[in-house]
C-alpha cells in the first residue's frame, strides 16, 4: 500500500493487520482520484472509517488543504498517526478516535464544512446507508462537496439519501464506489 501521486508519491504506508481489514486497492484509489481530479486541490477532507488513512493521505499528497481522520479502533488510530508522521502531514491533519454509531460526530468535526468526505466502512453491514441516513453528513458538506463511499456491490444504495444524490457509481467485482453530492432542485 502506497501513495500513488503528488508530493508523497511512492511513499509506503503501514498497513493494519487482521482478517477483517480490507484496504482500498491502488487501482480503485487511482480511479477515485482521477474522477475527483482538480477538486482535491485545497480541499478540506473528512476520512470516516479511516483505517490506515490512505484516502485522506492521498488527498493531502495531491494538494488538499487539511484532512480529519476518524476511526473507532485504537490500533487504526496508531497506524494513521504513524502514516501521518511518515508523510510529514502533521500540520495538515486531525486524528479523532470516535464511534460514529454512538451519536453525532464530535463538535470539533461538526463545526467544519468539508469538500470531500471519504467513507470506507466494513462491508456487508449496511453502514454506508446507515451513516448517510442517520448522521448529518449533509450539513458537513460544502457547496459542491462530494461524498465518496466504498461499499460492497451487493449493498444497493437508494439513489437519494438524506439530501444527497448518487451522481456516479463505479463497480469493481465485489466493490462499488458511489459518488454523492447535494440533491439538485
Amino acid at each position: 500500500m502506497r501513495i500513488i501521486s503528488g508530493t508523497c508519491r511512492g511513499r509506503k504506508l503501514t498497513a493494519l493487520e487482521g482478517r477483517d481489514i480490507r484496504p482500498t486497492s491502488d487501482r480503485i484509489k487511482e480511479t477515485i482520484f482521477n474522477i475527483l481530479g482538480p477538486q482535491v486541490k485545497k480541499a478540506k477532507v473528512l476520512d470516516l472509517f479511516a483505517g490506515t488513512g490512505a484516502l485522506g493521505l492521498e488527498a493531502l499528497s495531491r494538494g488538499a488543504a487539511h484532512a480529519v481522520f476518524v476511526d473507532i479502533s485504537a490500533a487504526a488510530c496508531n497506524i494513521i498517526g504513524h502514516n501521518i508522521d511518515n508523510c510529514r502531514f502533521f500540520e495538515k491533519t486531525s486524528l479523532i478516535r470516535h464511534d460514529i454509531f454512538t451519536g453525532l460526530l464530535p463538535p470539533s468535526v461538526m463545526s467544519h464544512c468539508f469538500d470531500l468526505i471519504f467513507m470506507d466502512p466494513p462491508y456487508d453491514r449496511g453502514y454506508v446507508s446507515n451513516i448517510l441516513e442517520n448522521q448529518n453528513i449533509f450539513s458537513l458538506l460544502s457547496d459542491g462537496g462530494i461524498v465518496v463511499a466504498e461499499h460492497a456491490t451487493k449493498e444497493i444504495l437508494p439513489h437519494t439519501l438524506n439530501g444527497l444524490d448518487i451522481y456516479r457509481q463505479n463497480k469493481y467485482s465485489r466493490t462499488t464506489i458511489s459518488f454523492l453530492t447535494r440533491k439538485q432542485h
